[in-house]
């Protein structure tokens, strides 16, 4: 893309989630280019299923913003599903999806229209090598591992020219993603087939190999959520164009918050740095102040994009805890006196961690200045206590009603072509159609009245997308037109250019012998004989099959075939040891974290216990990797 300086300027896409099309809509008209969305079936969130009609609908509402509409097929395939995935794909590419983020390499092997591929990070895309490897299979877009720094990303960057995407915001899954194998092998609930049971966010207890209690029921594996709203422009440099906001199974008002708060941080930057442009069209208008503090969040990290390990687990609760808004200065049996700025209202929600680290909550009932009064008993509430509204009753009452809306500049032309007169109508990013007018003209007898009346009915574009910002009517004389007339013109003009939709863009597929690879990925969840062709004919021998093959009690305590022995469940970049302040690498450098119990980190290997499961630790320092394996003889 190219600005009337002549330099180039890069598209910069903020991509939001829908569960549905009501999330979907409200997502672009916050300010996303573009969204994600499940389809019927093969998304990687089975409770986030559309129908083909309603995603039909999206995409009319989508195109003349510009914004882009991608399905998440990103679910590895039985071989019984492939036809009906390759039948669904046709069908998105007919009604004018912009893209499809998938994960199975079997879809490769099947004859699709020449629809654009995005790359699914379930696919684990960590490296140069990986992301050159699936630019050369014909992908689009690699949406690449949360876990990476800037500097990792800068060197894909440099090694390769398909599109980068980053997540930016959103929950965080504790493993590197498309290598969780924990619900499967835990209770036949696959992540990578869309029916996670986020064994991430139970509590647990470790214990050393002597059986000591090191940290009792606490959520070892559960991490705060990401924020990156810092490290925006940063990621630009390093080759991001696309900045995704997790949340496929989100709220609209959590939708609408996240998207608003992105949308006015990236354009804070756009508007400095004119080598970036929006990567769709549309001047977005906020009737509310966007806070990530008041809708779903359970505190931020930015995830090792700075190349740290910051302080990233939760240890109290896999919750939401909102917003701090004080310090709890009395209790009685049914009411709390807080000290703090921030106003609270009837019907908000608060919660608090105790002296023993329980997370517990309340609804408001009635507020009294400083005073908070509930109707059901609270326990464990003490002075001291931090408090925080993890529900905002007026900032959803807010979002529930009209919270935003987006326009596009459209400029009218009334002009003459060879006698005949024409009206042109042109958006901001240069479509233009023409209508011919067919009525007789008649001359004005007030020129001055007749023009301006012609500007107010072409402007009454309250019912559309679209909003009036220049006028010209360039004719040898005046003409008066009946109001009932210049409207006409305006509904047909209209519905001519919400019919000329930008182009979507048609991508063909590589030859598999242009696809160096020195060795097969990890993480390549081959399900389906397609895949495995896939990788059979890069010369590829030893090719195994996706963990969900493997067929197991679903119970950790007694699965027992050679199978499931030391498979690895989990590997994860987080590290407990390093959580706990115990990291052989960085001994003084880190504060350990609140334990009950001794610790004795000393005693491996560790073990996870919740439940009937039990699940064992084992750490690659070089790599600074956490392994989660099945225990030995369990």
């Amino acid at each position: 893309m190219w600005n009337e300086g002549g330099s180039f300027m890069s598209e910069i896409e903020l991509l939001a989630p829908a569960k549905n099309i009501e999330c979907a809509m409200a997502a672009i008209t916050h300010g996303a280019d573009a969204v994600y969305i499940g389809g019927p079936s093969f998304g990687a969130r089975a409770a986030a299923g559309n129908s083909f009609e309603d995603l039909e609908q999206l995409v009319r509402f989508a195109h003349p913003y510009h914004a882009k509409v991608f399905i998440t097929l990103n679910t590895i395939l039985k071989d019984s599903e492939l036809a009906e995935a390759a039948r669904q794909v046709k069908r998105y590419y007919e009604m004018g999806v912009d893209a499809l983020i998938v994960q199975d390499m079997g879809l490769l092997k099947l004859d699709l229209p020449p629809i654009a591929l995005h790359a699914s990070t379930q696919m684990d895309n960590r490296t140069p090598e990986k992301v050159k490897f699936l630019q050369n299979a014909g992908f689009q877009r690699v949406v690449l591992a949360r876990e990476l720094s800037l500097q990792q990303i800068q060197e894909i960057r440099q090694a390769c020219d398909v599109e980068l995407e980053a997540f930016v915001h959103g929950a965080l899954c504790v493993s590197y993603s498309g290598r969780c194998y924990m619900s499967y092998a835990s209770c036949g609930r696959s992540a990578n087939r869309g029916e996670c049971a986020q064994f991430c966010r139970l509590p647990y207890t470790l214990v050393d190999a002597d059986g000591n209690t090191i940290v009792r029921d606490r959520h070892l594996l559960s991490l705060k959520d990401m924020d990156r709203s810092d490290w925006l422009h940063p990621m630009m440099q390093a080759g991001i164009m696309s900045f995704k906001i997790e949340g496929r199974l989100k709220d609209v008002s959590y939708v609408k918050n996240i998207t608003a708060y992105y949308r006015r941080r990236i354009d804070a930057i756009l508007e400095g740095h004119p080598e970036y442009k929006a990567a769709s069209i549309g001047k977005t208008t906020l009737f509310f102040e966007p806070d990530p503090e008041k809708t779903f969040h359970r505190d931020k990290t930015p995830y090792f994009i700075d190349g740290k390990r910051s302080e990233m687990v939760q240890l109290a609760t896999p919750k939401s805890t909102g917003t701090f808004v004080g310090t709890v200065q009395s209790v009685s049996h049914n009411s709390l006196t807080y000290s703090g700025e921030k106003e609270l209202h009837n019907g908000d929600g608060l919660c608090f961690i105790d002296a023993q680290g329980k997370f517990d909550g309340f609804r408001v009932n009635k507020v009294e200045g400083q005073r908070v009064f509930w109707n059901e008993p609270v326990e464990g509430l003490s002075v001291g206590d931090k408090l925080y509204r993890n529900y905002d009753i007026q900032f959803e009452k807010m979002l529930a009603g009209k919270s935003a809306e987006r326009r596009i500049a459209l400029d009218f032309k009334l002009l003459e072509k060879e006698e005949q007169l024409v009206l042109q109508a042109t958006d901001e990013a240069g479509t233009t159609v023409e209508l011919s007018i067919q009525e007789d003209r008649q001359v004005a007898d007030k020129p001055e009245q007749a023009l301006q009346n012609l500007q107010t009915q072409l402007s009454k574009l309250g019912n559309t997308c679209y909003q009036a910002r220049n006028i010209e009517v360039k004719t040898s004389q005046v003409y008066f037109f009946p109001n009932s007339v210049i409207a006409g013109w305006r509904r047909q003009i209209i519905d001519m250019l919400m019919d000329t939709q930008y182009v979507v863009k048609t991508h063909g597929r590589a030859s598999l012998q242009e696809l160096p690879l020195s060795q097969l990925p990890e993480a390549v969840n081959v399900m389906n004989t397609k895949a495995k062709d896939f990788y059979q004919e890069l010369g590829f021998e030893q090719i195994e099959d996706a963990y969900e093959k493997i067929e197991t009690s679903h119970n950790v305590e007694s699965c027992s075939g050679a199978a499931l022995q030391n498979s690895i469940l989990m590997t994860c970049k987080y590290c407990i040891r390093h959580a706990l302040g115990a990291c052989p690498k960085e001994k003084g450098k880190t504060e350990p974290i609140e334990t009950h119990g001794r610790a004795s980190l000393q005693y491996e290997p560790l073990f996870l216990k919740t439940g009937r499961h039990t699940f064992q630790l084992s750490f690659d320092c070089a790599k600074c990797e956490m392994i989660i394996t099945i225990p030995e003889g369990k």
